[in-house]
């Protein structure tokens, strides 16, 4: 993987991420298609991001994605440019949601789901029916006795 850039000649020389990030990108010779084929956003999107343009492009968490993604694929130090989108555009990294803990009470599952516990006893009881019906059919005869590869099942037979 790329290491973080640290030449000189591409430190951020002004605030503006837009114009650091097509520095980055032209210095390396790549294309926006190059770009947008190896980090999956649209071409339409990294020239809006590199213009600064943010009403083209979506806001919070995606936005800081988009830039991360690209500064990994430049080779640049994700959290300095993160640190210059938050100056820019005010989107931060933390998250203010706190998880209310909530008891279930069982009024919020659907009424056609089914039980989580399998129905085992079922089971047992239709393997103990087959079981009865094997030694029935074979204490009439049913079963021919070239079909029975055990001894003791011939012997059950007769």
């Amino acid at each position: 993987m790329n290491s973080p850039v640290s030449s000189p000649e591409l430190e951020p020389t002004s605030q503006s991420l837009g114009a650091f990030i097509a520095e980055l990108r032209q210095a390396q010779g790549l294309s926006y298609h190059d770009v947008s084929i190896r980090i999956k956003y649209s071409a339409l999107q990294l020239e809006a991001l590199e213009k600064e343009d943010w009403q083209a492009l979506p806001s919070g968490m995606p936005l800081r994605w988009m830039v991360k993604s690209y500064a990994r694929l430049l080779g640049a130090d994700e959290s300095l440019l993160l640190g210059m989108l938050e100056e820019q555009t005010g989107v931060t990294a933390t998250h203010n949601i706190k998880q209310k803990k909530k008891q279930w009470d069982g009024a919020d599952m659907s009424l056609y789901t089914e039980p989580t516990q399998r129905a085992w006893g079922w089971w047992l009881i239709i393997a103990l029916l087959l079981l009865i019906a094997l030694f029935y059919a074979l204490d009439q005869g049913w079963i021919p006795e070239n079909w029975l590869v055990f001894d003791w099942l011939k012997e059950l037979q007769s």
